[in-house]
């Protein structure tokens, strides 16, 4: 979060999918960062139940400034659908950091929660960063869905960084690739798209 480079980003909505990788208690730092250098930024928020022991929905709230939801299914029925509010809304989503299970799922086309079912159906651009434990990285199971997700026009994956496992206490790890790398990314696959 010490990035200080604000590349360009003509996105003005950002659907940011938190998913269930220790890095989430780092999504704080990286929302301010986000407000700080895109002011005019629209930021909805939607976590994981995983992604939730490592960080709250009223911290992302707060610093946000729009109400953060958990990717869950209404409890009632209601006039709009979270998953095609989630898919139409946004001209671009991030999924920050992105574990392998949330990975594995969208890969196959699971479409098992909101966040993913939108993730299925959107046009927009999605990018995804992966934050994977140690040897995850050159897994079978990770570059089988790595393979099957950038065969899809809209998405963009981040290349993940060498880092630290708490587990291990190892820089074995991979961890998610820096937010301004993932904002570059989204643009370009943006501009590719305006130019075709």
């Amino acid at each position: 979060m010490t990035d200080r480079i604000y590349p360009p980003f003509s996105g003005e909505r950002l659907l940011l999918v938190v998913t269930g990788a220790l890095s989430a208690a780092f999504i704080p730092g990286w929302l301010i960062w986000l407000r700080t250098g895109y002011p005019d930024l629209v930021i909805k928020p939607v976590a994981t139940r995983s992604a939730q022991r490592f960080v709250t929905l009223d911290a992302l709230s707060t610093i946000c400034g729009h109400q953060a939801v958990s990717d869950e299914w209404p409890q009632h029925v209601g006039h709009s659908a979270p998953h095609v509010e989630w898919s139409n809304w946004p001209d671009s989503i991030l999924v920050y950091p992105a574990c392998l299970n949330f990975l594995a799922r969208l890969a196959l086309g699971v479409g098992d929660s909101p966040a993913i079912l939108a993730l299925q159906c959107t046009p927009a651009p999605i990018g995804l960063a992966p934050s994977l434990p140690p040897h995850g990285l050159n897994s079978p199971a990770y570059l089988s869905h790595k393979e099957a997700l950038e065969r899809r026009p809209n998405v963009v994956i981040g290349p993940p960084k060498p880092g630290l496992s708490i587990s291990t206490g190892k820089l074995d790890a991979s961890v998610a690739a820096p937010m301004s790398l993932m904002l570059s990314l989204l643009e370009s696959r943006r501009n590719h798209e305006i130019s075709q």
